[in-house]
């Protein structure tokens, strides 16, 4: 019984082998090209398909930077937009009287440099830029109220 299962197995394989070499066959007289212009073909599709590719690639990097100058530019006017009026004491002892957490040392404000003030502000507070200078015009403006009323 065990012959008649390998005989069968034989049959199996010659028939796959059989089938494999008619399609071989088959293709090689049936395609409606030679093997070297099909495969030119194949290479001006793949540079077609790359020179497409880099364009896209061109396109979309372009409009990436131009995002992102946007955004920049709008990071940029946010601290352009930051607007102390009045005292800078009064409102450094606002912040302190809000802000426990925060020393002298990080409150050290000099004309220039906003974006340190800012960043360590970002840093001890856990906000964001447009909070903080919401919060510093907040302040700022109420510094200068309480100033006229003097």
């Amino acid at each position: 019984m065990a012959y008649k299962e390998d005989n069968n197995a034989g049959k199996i394989l010659l028939a796959a082998l059989a089938g494999a070499g008619a399609g071989i066959v088959a293709g090689i007289l049936l395609a409606p090209e030679k093997g070297s212009v099909t495969l030119e073909h194949w290479k001006e599709s793949a540079k077609d398909y790359g020179t497409q590719l880099g364009e896209q690639y061109k396109k979309y990097s372009t409009d990436l930077e131009e995002k992102f100058k946007g955004l920049s530019g709008k990071l940029d006017d946010l601290t352009d937009n930051l607007q102390l009026k009045g005292n800078w004491d009064s409102i450094k002892g606002k912040l302190k009287q809000q802000y426990a957490q925060l020393t002298d040392d990080d409150l050290n404000f000099a004309d220039g440099k906003v974006d340190e003030l800012l960043g360590k502000l970002q840093d001890k507070l856990g906000k964001g830029k447009s909070e903080i200078v919401k919060l510093l015009n907040d302040l700022s403006g109420k510094a200068q109220d309480t100033a006229d009323k003097a």
